[in-house]
C-alpha cells in the first residue's frame, strides 16, 4: 500500500494500521537502535514527564479521544 492510499483511508482504517505497525514495533523494540540525538530527545521528554511540565496518555484513551472528532 502506498502512502498517497493510506491517505485516502477513513481515520478509523488509519488506526488500526497504526495499531498493527505499533505492536510489531513494540515486539521488536530490543533490536532497535537509538541514536545519540534520539537519546537526548528521548532523555529531555522523559524529564519533561517527571517535572510535570507534559503528560503521558494512554492509547486507548488517545484513539477514543480521536474518534470523537
Amino acid at each position: 500500500m502506498s502512502i498517497a492510499e493510506v491517505r485516502n483511508l477513513p481515520l478509523r482504517e488509519k488506526l488500526q494500521i497504526l495499531e498493527a505497525i505499533w505492536e510489531d514495533l513494540s515486539a521488536h523494540v530490543d533490536r532497535m537502535e537509538v541514536s545519540p540525538a534520539e537519546r537526548e530527545l528521548l532523555d529531555s521528554r522523559i524529564e519533561r514527564v517527571r517535572n510535570g511540565e507534559t503528560e503521558v496518555h494512554e492509547w486507548d484513551s488517545v484513539k477514543h479521544s480521536l474518534g470523537r472528532r
